[in-house]
């Protein structure tokens, strides 16, 4: 470590804004300094020459960019010393099995097609495409790059921009990583990993659905900025309260611990941890007996917080007690476990068109936002519904707005079959067997001791489809196979893509890895996001990479995690952003229906 910092001692690193963002989001500013690093400049401000110290220039390789740097270093006398430093780092962690590539309007720019946007759509393409690339480079990880096709290519259709998207990625991607080959020093010549790019077309549901884990009860029902929560606390001289910004992340161990829990098994354990503390704590007890019967959470967190050896871990455990309660009362206030037990219901066809008119006719104090979400759960279930004037009976019962059925009415921009729908409505297949439009199968493999926790991403499946070498070959290509089928750019000649055994090649790498442990030996002992990575993946098998065109959910990210542990392979989850509902239902009003083929641009 002391070597490690010895390298880096007394240097300046100069970012853009762009790179600012991508380093918030990966450390924090002491980690920086940890690193030998005395000063961070703005590359378009003006600054003091400092001729003795070494440079880091952290930007993007754009000519205003380089015009500065190059006037940085020329003349007689240049602002630094030149520093032989390079990086491909482009996208922004987001947790330590998580990224994006902040495209936050990629939705609209990629699936709302017109001839006026055709610009946007390339440019994102772009963008997208070598940020998710730098996520290899950075890593020293050459992926079989598997994608989904798109399903409208044949003599009856027409192939819509919006179908090309991940194919387009995916040879984006392959282009970079074909150059990396040569360009990269130790870059493997061999595939190392897997990579699925996908598009929201996938699972319509996810993003709308409520997901009753305690992270994603957060995101969905407190007014949050981000990752920050203000709550207010007492001032230290006992006056009146004051606001207090905290992060939930991953260097709280309460959060770490309980944030992909069902909130009811999160209200439990924390009740459980204030419970064992004052079963410890002589002077707790003696209060507990004053009180006299059992305790609620929330009176044994004000007993905690009245003690004097009260302390920083238990200030943590009280924050999240604070949380869960506001959660639980917002559920409660809002009906939400009646919401969510009708969801379930719909998408495992438990439920349909009877029980939904009967809810919104009954169920006067659910709100409207609630009703426009189950609405649009029935439209990606039932979507024959919405090609005639039922859909607009359904939006008139619920009490919804035009402008909330833009929303519903715009999902039809993520279709997934092959045939258009005359009325130019929702184009989803559907398992007519299943009693009521099933939309989900049961997973008798994995039984849920909450009632609201039966549904799964669809991604779920597609990973552990992925993991076993089992993607749908009619769906889904490889850029690594050789194949007939087509190609934006030449594929190489591996024959490994599908029948290579699952270990790990880390070992023979010196490269970057996703996440460094604490301790680890490179100097790498921050308590920035990605650190807390484990490190018993690198015992594991090869990595699988998913990214998701359009933004994934908090229920993706879980499975991201739950699998890794499951098929003892890391699973990494990317997307162009990480949307809670309200996030998603904003965007999908943003977008147009309008549709543009391939030949109205001669393509």
């Amino acid at each position: 470590e002391t070597t490690h910092h010895a390298i880096f001692i007394n240097r300046v690193l100069i970012m853009d804004k762009f790179t600012v963002k991508i380093m918030s989001y990966s450390c924090k500013m002491a980690d920086i300094t940890e690193e030998g690093v005395s000063l961070v400049e703005d590359l378009y401000k003006r600054r003091q020459p400092l001729p003795s110290l070494d440079a880091i220039y952290f930007i993007q390789p754009t000519k205003e960019n380089v015009v500065m740097f190059l006037s940085d270093m020329s003349g007689r006398s240049p602002l630094y010393k030149n520093s032989p430093i390079q990086m491909n780092l482009e996208y922004f962690p987001i947790d330590s099995q998580g990224f994006i590539t902040d495209h936050e309007r990629a939705l609209e720019e990629l699936f709302c097609e017109s001839a006026e946007g055709f610009n946007k759509y390339n440019a994102c393409l772009n963008a997208m495409a070598t940020r998710i690339s730098t996520v290899f480079a950075s890593m020293r990880e050459f992926p079989r790059v598997h994608y989904r096709i798109a399903k409208t290519i044949d003599a009856s259709t027409m192939t819509t921009l919006r179908d090309m998207v991940p194919t387009k990625i995916a040879a984006g991607v392959w282009n970079y990583l074909s150059k990396y080959k040569t360009s990269i020093p130790e870059f493997p010549q061999t595939e190392t990993c897997e990579l699925l790019i996908v598009d929201r077309s996938v699972d319509q549901i996810a993003p709308i659905i409520h997901e009753w884990t305690y992270d994603a009860m957060c995101h969905d029902l407190l007014c949050m900025d981000g990752n920050k929560y203000v709550h207010e606390v007492s001032s230290k001289n006992g006056s009146a309260s004051e606001k207090k910004e905290v992060l939930l992340e991953d260097h709280d161990p309460v959060w770490l611990e309980l944030r992909h829990s069902h909130i009811a098994d999160a209200s439990e354990r924390l009740h459980d941890k204030m419970t064992h503390f004052v079963s410890k704590n002589k002077a707790a007890q003696l209060q507990q007996a004053r009180a006299g019967g059992e305790l609620s959470t929330r009176d044994l967190q004000k007993m905690v917080q009245a003690l004097p050896q009260y302390t920083d871990q238990i200030d943590k455990l009280s924050l999240h007690v604070e949380i869960a309660g506001k959660l639980n009362v917002i559920i409660r206030e809002q009906c939400l476990r009646d919401v969510g037990q009708l969801e379930q219901d719909l998408v495992f066809g438990d439920a349909g068109t009877k029980e939904l008119i009967n809810f919104f006719r009954t169920q006067l104090g659910v709100s409207r936002e609630n009703k426009l979400r189950l609405l649009m759960i029935y439209a990606a279930i039932n979507p024959e519904k919405f090609e005639s004037d039922k859909g607009t009976k359904m939006m008139q019962l619920a009490g919804l707005s035009a402008d909330d059925m833009i929303a519903v009415n715009n999902m039809r921009c993520l279709c997934t079959d092959t045939k258009k729908s005359s009325g130019g409505g929702f184009t989803l297949k559907f398992d007519v067997q299943k009693k009521k439009h099933a939309h989900r199968k049961e997973r008798t493999t994995e039984q849920s001791a909450w009632a609201l926790s039966r549904f799964y991403p669809v991604l779920e499946e597609l990973i552990e489809q992925l993991s076993k070498g089992e993607l749908p070959k009619d769906e889904y290509n490889c850029m690594n196979d050789p194949s007939p089928s087509f190609h934006v750019v030449p594929t190489t000649t591996s024959t490994s893509a599908r029948t290579s055994p699952a270990h790990s090649m880390r070992s023979r790498r010196t490269g970057g890895s996703w996440a460094r442990p604490r301790g680890s030996d490179d100097g790498y002992s921050s308590d920035s996001v990605l650190k807390h990575a484990s490190s018993d993946f690198q015992k594991h098998g090869q990595r699988i990479f998913v990214f998701v065109i359009g933004g994934a959910t908090r229920s993706e990210l879980r499975a991201a995690h739950k699998l890794s542990s499951k098929l003892k392979r890391e699973v990494i989850l990317g997307s162009s952003s990480l949307d809670d509902p309200l996030q998603f239902i904003t965007k999908l009003k943003m977008m147009s229906a309008e549709e543009l083929t391939l030949d109205d641009l001669h393509i």
